[in-house]
């Protein structure tokens, strides 16, 4: 089974139109948003928390924990796979080691992984030699994007490998691609000694307080602790339809790119520690089908406009789970998620923005 098949669920990728979103003058209430997802896009479970600058939290949640059992949806405590969320986290890390000397964002590739970025056949342009560091984090490298080109199989293959050899974007114009964060990832990996895992556990998770976030061992399926049962098709078998996948997944192989497990309190842990002003610097356009008009991304961050000022957020997808989280100006943390994804993306904007906007 060909990746495109499940590439819309891997990865957090465009996300779409928000502009409705902020063009309403009488918004629907935070919990209203989250009741049409379990209702009208038939999402199993939906929750939200907004966490204020001065660290008081509100968490609203609709659905059940579990289908055919009748229990609430888990609390802000619960679980789940962030997938494309784990990105500002990995960006977080590399922005530590510039702080430490050890990282230049305007260095190339090449400082770094010595003969690694060499792309064939049809990745023949892609050369480490060209590729900067701040390429990488914000998405205007060229490096394509892998999840399109390979079998749901496993063993899974080398991603990197078959990223070389496909068709490169324009270097320097945004175009999202796992793959950019797959390589910063190995960069983190080169510069310490460590494990990206055990770096950014040491330089972004422990110190932000994330104790509930982890990332999967090999061959960990699960998910541990506390969580919420996660429904969708499965990418290896699409034609089974909705199945449960909460020990299906091999999340681990997805690394940097998005293969952590947090909570939504967590995520807001991090949006109130996070460097954000140095994670939007010199922000690029987002001129990508599926983005807000607006858009412009950072280092593993978005930025766009809503109805209470700008918000900055990530967006990911997984199979059996989708994710909104991030924060206003302010420091106003929001985090949304539900265990599925919804075929309405719009809903799943809506109710982020509503909480984010809620005061």
């Amino acid at each position: 089974m060909l990746a495109s098949a499940v590439a819309g669920f891997l990865v957090l990728t465009p996300v779409a139109s928000v502009a409705p979103a902020f063009a309403s003058a009488a918004t629907p209430s935070p919990q209203s948003r989250l009741d049409l997802l379990t209702t009208e896009d038939g999402m199993a479970g939906a929750l939200s928390q907004v966490r204020s600058p001065g660290g008081a939290t509100v968490t609203r949640r609709s659905g059940t924990a579990e289908r055919g059992t009748g229990k609430p949806m888990i609390g802000p405590q619960g679980r789940f796979r962030i997938a494309s969320g784990s990105k500002p986290i990995i960006a977080a890390t590399v922005l530590r080691l510039v702080d430490q000397k050890k990282i230049d964002v305007d260095a190339k590739v090449e400082r770094y992984l010595p003969g690694v970025l060499r792309g064939t056949g049809d990745g023949a342009g892609i050369d480490g030699r060209k590729i900067t560091i701040r390429m990488l984090l914000q998405q205007t490298s060229g490096l394509p994007e892998y999840l399109n080109a390979i079998e749901w199989k496993e063993p899974l293959p080398d991603f990197l490998k078959v990223a070389l050899t496909l068709k490169p974007t324009p270097r320097g114009s945004f175009a999202y691609a796992n793959t950019n964060y797959l390589v910063a990832g190995m960069i983190v990996t080169a510069v310490t000694g460590k494990d990206f895992r055990q770096a950014s556990r040491d330089l972004i998770l422990k110190p932000y307080g994330m104790r509930d976030t982890y990332w999967p061992a090999k061959g960990d399926y699960g998910i541990r602790g506390p969580h919420a049962h996660t429904y969708g098709a499965h990418p290896g078998h699409p034609q089974d339809g909705e199945v449960d996948l909460t020990d299906q997944l091999p999340t681990y192989e997805f690394g940097p790119s998005g293969g952590l497990v947090s909570t939504p309190e967590d995520l807001n842990r991090f949006w109130r520690k996070a460097p954000l002003s140095k994670m939007i610097t010199r922000p690029v356009k987002v001129e990508q089908e599926g983005w807000p008009a607006d858009a412009r991304y950072g280092y593993g961050v978005v930025r766009m406009k809503s109805s209470c000022g700008y918000a900055y957020f990530v967006a990911g997808d997984m199979p059996g789970a989708a994710v909104f989280s991030g924060r206003d100006r302010a420091g106003r943390a929001a985090t949304v998620y539900t265990t599925g994804v919804p075929g309405n993306r719009q809903h799943l904007i809506d109710a982020f923005v509503t909480a984010m906007c809620d005061r």
